[in-house]
């Protein structure tokens, strides 16, 4: 399971890539508008990596975010593109909300799975000893 939310993930980056890279008559439009779009793309790919890399999500976050900055930084060299610090802002604040968004899950899904355990209870007694195969255990 790791291994398909590891796979989407990566798909996901590299859509959003294109669409912020790529020349604009192939970035999906909506009645959103510009900001929300890119909030929700990357709330999606921040919740998509903080669910497919749940071991080091500071160090995902902190990956995150310098990605978010580099794909606005080489938006100066894509025609048609302009690199502006509110899209950085909007688009790290909001893979931020999404990886916290994956940990809150991650933490929900955790809780229910304890509660649906089955508890282990001790009658103050030890084990009986499985015989070892020797004549005198037997």
């Amino acid at each position: 399971m790791k291994t398909i939310l590891r796979i989407c993930a990566w798909l996901l980056a590299a859509a959003v890539t294109f669409a912020t890279l790529g020349p604009p008559r192939f970035r999906p439009q909506s009645s959103l508008g510009q900001n929300a779009e890119h909030a929700l793309a990357f709330i999606l790919l921040g919740l998509a990596f903080g669910l497919a890399y749940t071991r080091h999500r500071l160090l995902t976050a902190a990956v995150a975010v310098a990605g978010i900055g580099a794909i606005e930084i080489l938006q100066i060299w894509a025609p048609g593109r302009h690199a502006r610090l509110q899209d950085f802002a909007v688009g790290a604040l909001a893979a931020c909300a999404g990886l916290g968004l994956a940990a809150g899950l991650d933490w929900v899904m955790g809780r229910s799975r304890q509660a649906t355990s089955p508890q282990i209870i001790s009658t103050g007694t030890t084990p009986a000893r499985m015989p070892s195969g020797k004549p005198d255990d037997i």
